[in-house]
């Protein structure tokens, strides 16, 4: 991610290519840390409130036996209401875990509910997959595999008209892909991908929505790079996504929220991040920062950081590919709007969603890395003290604050006069107070660009007591060689 530094400072052990292995090891790590923080979770469509409206909220656990009645009732009733009715006190009694085991265990139960789900009565086929839908729930990896039989039937049923029914398959897809390698397994040559592909047609944001929430599971299975995402990548799926996610009065922000999730865990997997780029998501998620932005400054933010979240990861991450500066990526990003834009954000969540700085400014880092036009609207819109205002946050954000401003450092003397002097001598002297090993790395190695590029600034430092901050790390192994290396700079000037 480093620029070339000439003529920098080389301490022993310590020289530029140190400095670029170990900022190549965080980046790496955090990369990893953003790979595995995935969002893996069961969604339920329940009318709680018409549950309880009827005074019927409370979970009864059934026995075999009761069970048994149930189905019999559902399968052979003389009425349909009646049959119906059935279907709806085994849906509550399934509601419970012990009722769910109890259920798979029951020889021919499942057979039973997949008949009913294949009837040729709307209702008994939407209350059988409400069943199904309360059985994918279930936390026991048994009860999904249980249920198995109906999965092809699920992914047929994707294809047909009512939005509400296809909204129901599709969360218990989600809920059922989750839980089970085996129901991958199966779903993946029955066609799951080509059905996903079809839905996202669908005029009804219900359906898009659980389509998303589908998606996303599927996304996030361990073998997903390899078997799952290569498939998604080759259908018109990606295509569908950006459309989705494009800015304007037609953005559903709970669709938008799903897709976004869905592009971050296929960027992460590496698989094919050109083909997405060259589809212009760079150029859709740049737009939708931007609007993103807007919404915050016309105090529409509630919710938002739902989908900030993954749209600064994705950017973030698909900065790094290679692709971006081949396709003319980067240049999308040349202006300053989306440095303000960003800026505009980090205030934002500095006020209501602190744990959402290190995703800015993890995307400032790597907007600000290779590009002096960026590092250029960082200093025009003096938004190095905004920067400092960040320090006291978080260790976390603390060496994403001082990496950033290391960006601009590292592009020569020009850039360095903006920075100092200022505000950036104080701040630098408090974070060498701190006990963070890594903070203080990061500091050291601000001050070494400094001293490099504006030999004042050694002065300035020495005058402040800079070198007895620096003593307390003398004895601090990973440190010594820089501590050393600024010592000897700030005594010459």
């Amino acid at each position: 991610m480093w620029s070339r530094r000439q003529g920098l400072l080389r301490p022993v052990g310590c020289g530029v290519e140190e400095l670029r292995r170990r900022r190549r090891e965080r980046e790496a790590a955090l990369r990893k840390a953003r790979r595995e923080q995935l969002l893996v979770s069961k969604r339920l469509l329940r009318d709680d409130v018409l549950e309880e409206a009827e005074g019927e909220s409370v979970t009864v656990i059934l026995e075999e036996a009761e069970i048994q009645k149930f189905l019999q009732q559902a399968q052979r009733g003389p009425v349909v209401k009646e049959r119906e009715g059935a279907l709806v006190s085994l849906r509550r009694g399934l509601q419970h875990p012990e009722t769910q085991k109890t259920f798979i265990r029951l020889e021919g139960s499942m057979r039973t509910l997949v008949g009913l789900l294949t009837s040729n009565q709307a209702l008994l086929q939407l209350e059988a997959a409400r069943c199904l839908h309360e059985l994918s729930h279930s936390e026991q990896p048994a009860v999904a595999e249980a249920c198995l039989p109906a999965t092809s039937y699920l992914l047929t049923f994707l294809s047909g008209y009512s939005a509400d029914f296809i909204e129901l398959c599709l969360y218990t897809l989600g809920n059922l892909i989750v839980e089970s390698e085996t129901v991958r397994k199966q779903l993946l040559p029955q066609g799951i991908v080509p059905a996903l592909a079809a839905c996202i047609q669908s005029p009804h944001l219900s359906v898009l929505e659980a389509l998303g929430y589908a998606l996303s599971q599927l996304l996030q299975a361990k073998e997903a790079p390899e078997s799952i995402i290569p498939s998604v990548l080759g259908s018109t799926l990606p295509q569908h996504m950006l459309q989705l996610l494009q800015p304007g009065p037609k953005l559903s922000p709970g669709v938008a929220v799903e897709f976004a999730w869905c592009l971050h865990y296929i960027i992460c997997s590496q698989v094919n991040n050109e083909l997405l780029i060259t589809q212009g998501a760079l150029a859709t998620l740049g737009l939708l920062l931007l609007d993103l932005a807007g919404a915050v400054q016309r105090t529409e933010g509630a919710g938002l950081e739902l989908l900030a979240c993954p749209v600064l990861r994705c950017l973030s991450n698909l900065l790094t590919e290679a692709a971006v500066g081949a396709a003319g990526g980067q240049m999308q990003f040349g202006d300053e709007r989306v440095v303000a834009a960003l800026f505009i954000l980090l205030q934002f969540f500095l006020q209501t969603q602190p744990s959402l700085l290190p995703e800015g400014l993890w995307l400032l880092n790597n907007l600000t890395a290779n590009s002096p036009s960026l590092c250029t609207s960082l200093l025009s819109l003096d938004l190095i003290e905004p920067l400092l205002q960040l320090l006291p946050v978080s260790n976390v954000v603390s060496v994403l604050v001082l990496t950033v401003l290391c960006n601009v450092a590292e592009k020569g003397p020009a850039y360095c006069r903006h920075m100092w002097p200022g505000p950036l001598l104080p701040a630098l002297l408090g974070m060498l107070a701190s006990s963070d090993t890594e903070v203080v790395g990061q500091s050291l190695e601000l001050l070494q660009l400094l001293f490099l590029y504006r030999p004042e600034a050694a002065q300035d430092f020495y005058q402040q007591s800079g070198l007895q901050a620096l003593e307390k790390h003398e004895v601090v192994a990973e440190l010594q060689d820089r501590v050393r290396a600024l010592q000897q700079r700030a005594l010459q000037e």
